[in-house]
């Protein structure tokens, strides 16, 4: 800008020249008649400095000039700039000149304009970022060439994967699942949008995710590449299974007591009562397979309570030292049925639980440690405190569970071992009561086991403040 200013005072001055050169020449030709009269040399000199003097007052004025109609273009000018470069805070002085002020104004409007574009785009742009970042879906964008220019963290936490794994790379250099590829593969060669249900190995456990793929277009219908949203599926398929389980053992072991009872009624009827002692042998099935039949809806009716949303247990300062006694005064019989030995080694301890809830706790992790150890064993049940909670520790020397079968072991209706279960009377639902028991409780409740050894049961509950 400032070689504009130069310029134009460069034109100017040569401008005044050519015309004080002009009114010289002319002056010059009346010098003769003049010089008559007057000495040469002072007519020269005075000449001269007459140019001299006006050469000095062009070149006041034309500064002046310069001053009043240059300067603001060159404001303009430096704030146009900045513009260019994104600094949309820079604004233009708006000098009094009538000639420039609607420039000056013009160009603030513009950089006001552009400074709340760019404020409304960037807050856009965070709330983009901020939804994309924290969405429960994990989503990947990929260009044409198959390069990778977006993922959000949901993507990364599911895929197990890091930003420096991700950085500049094609979808095909990263760690995803063969089946995720194939199906962006499909994506991209069919270029329409796409849904299915994923499965896949992730270490030693199985994931299902439900994605979607649609292609990104942009003006005039321009392909740009794709757009991948997965959401993981894992658990909803784990509970879909369970209640398909649910359905199936509730109707076989209903099924099974049901079955019993009419049998024997019908040959019953059929005239076996006339025998007195085949009817006795006939109507102690029957009994039994009612209680039994009447245990497994008890435990239905009960699990189903404990589950629904909002259970709450009746939380007090509980002893727990007398209440393991009294659990294990509850199951005295079985244990002198099967000869095995209950070991307390308790110490006091004082925890914020309900105490009915608590006992029938104690007595499904006990009748489970009886039922699944062989006789002449010992079950030993520690009581103690670490810290602000209460363990219970309820050691068996039975069959043991292989580590495959834990995470199921607090399903409904699973049993490590059927026949043994079913023929002790056992329903399947204990420890599934137990768990949702002591997470009431604000608990937790740990299994340690290993096959032929025995299993360990561990409790914590919160102590009592």
């Amino acid at each position: 800008m400032k070689s504009f200013k130069h310029r134009l005072l460069m034109t100017i001055l040569l401008w005044i020249g050519v015309l004080l050169a002009g009114l010289f020449v002319v002056i010059g030709q009346l010098f003769p008649i003049y010089a008559e009269t007057h000495d040469k040399m002072q007519v020269w000199l005075f000449l001269f400095l007459i140019f001299l003097v006006a050469m000095l007052f062009s070149a006041i004025i034309g500064y002046r000039i310069i001053q009043v109609q240059a300067l603001p273009i060159e404001n303009v000018t430096e704030t146009a700039l900045e513009l260019a470069k994104g600094n949309y805070r820079a604004r233009a002085f708006e000098y009094s000149n009538a000639s420039t002020v609607e420039l000056s104004s013009t160009i603030n409007i513009l950089a006001r304009n552009l400074q709340e574009i760019t404020s409304v785009r960037e807050m856009e742009q965070e709330r983009l970022k901020t939804l994309i970042e924290n969405m429960g879906s994990a989503l990947i964008m990929i260009d044409r060439q198959g390069g990778i220019t977006l993922v959000n963290r949901s993507f990364m936490t599911e895929f197990q994967l890091s930003s420096e794994d991700i950085e500049g790379k094609f979808y095909k250099e990263i760690r995803i699942p063969h089946v995720l590829e194939r199906f962006i593969e499909h994506v991209f060669m069919t270029e329409n949008s796409a849904r299915n249900q994923l499965e896949f190995k992730q270490g030693i456990s199985t994931k299902h995710i439900d994605v979607y793929g649609a292609p990104v277009l942009g003006e005039h219908e321009q392909w740009l590449g794709i757009v991948i949203v997965s959401h993981d599926i894992t658990e909803l398929k784990r509970l879909e299974q369970i209640r398909k389980d649910f359905v199936a053992n509730v109707s076989h072991e209903l099924r099974t007591p049901v079955t019993s009872i009419k049998g024997f009624t019908e040959t019953l009827l059929d005239g076996a009562y006339k025998d007195p002692e085949t009817t006795l042998s006939f109507l102690e099935i029957i009994e039994k397979e009612s209680l039994r039949l009447e245990m497994l809806v008890k435990d239905l009716l009960e699990l189903s309570k404990v589950e629904q949303a909002g259970f709450q247990v009746d939380a007090m300062p509980t002893d727990l030292e007398t209440l393991i006694e009294r659990a294990g005064e509850l199951v005295e019989r079985k244990l002198e049925d099967k000869n095995i030995e209950l070991k307390l080694e308790l110490e006091p301890v004082i925890v914020q639980g309900d105490p009915n809830r608590l006992v029938q706790v104690m007595m499904n992790l006990l009748i489970n440690a009886i039922t699944y150890s062989p006789a002449k064993t010992v079950i030993t049940v520690r009581l103690y405190k670490k810290g602000d909670e209460g363990i219970i520790e309820v050691e068996d020397q039975g069959i043991g569970i292989e580590a495959s079968e834990i995470d199921r072991l607090f399903e409904r209706f699973y049993r490590v071992d059927r026949a043994r279960s079913r023929n002790s009377g056992g329903t399947g639902l204990g420890l599934s009561i137990v768990k949702h028991l002591i997470e009431a409780h604000h608990g937790k409740v740990e299994v340690a086991s290993e096959v032929g050894v025995g299993t360990t049961f561990t409790i914590y509950l919160p102590l009592a403040k």
